[in-house]
């Protein structure tokens, strides 16, 4: 199989870390949580299963796990999937929700971090021999499918921008 050249390699690492950082296509995470009324945060309309704060908190903790499982030998995952959601739908406190948030964009720098200084499909010993792009990509996945749930959350609660 011919090598990749450098260039190739670069140009696969800048569209990892766009599809990670961006919105592309779709809304990017930030656009998902900017401006959301407090008031909304813990609603669930309509019986559905998740409301905007256990979204937010199951995608920061499961990019946490991801990014954690990818660089650090010693990490051990939540139990699944009760590890992954929280139990209220309401943040606990006023400051739980821009937590959740900051340490979400803090998993997400390091990851890039890691995505700028590594060799993007090595295998990672510790992590079955899955790469780090490997990795990303399930992360860009997951990530993708509940910012999804999240905006259409906001649609039916008629807070998202376009309505």
């Amino acid at each position: 199989m011919p090598q990749k050249s450098p260039k190739q390699s670069n140009a696969f690492r800048k569209e990892l870390i766009s599809h990670l950082a961006e919105g592309n296509a779709h809304a990017s995470f930030d656009a998902a949580v900017k401006n959301f009324p407090a008031d909304l945060r813990g609603a669930r309309p309509h019986d559905l299963p998740h409301s905007a704060y256990q979204l937010i908190e199951h995608l920061r903790i499961a990019q946490w796990d991801i990014v954690e499982y990818a660089l650090n030998p010693k990490h051990r995952s939540p139990d699944f999937p009760d590890g992954y959601w929280p139990k209220s739908p309401a943040p606990p406190d006023t400051w739980a929700w821009d937590k959740s948030i900051a340490s979400f964009r803090t998993d997400r720098k390091k990851l890039v971090a890691a995505l700028e200084n590594s060799d993007l499909l090595a295998p990672i010993p510790h992590a079955n021999n899955q790469s780090l792009a490997s990795k990303t990509i399930l992360l860009i996945d997951h990530n993708s499918y509940h910012l999804g749930q999240l905006i259409l959350l906001r649609r039916i609660l008629n807070a998202w921008p376009e309505q």
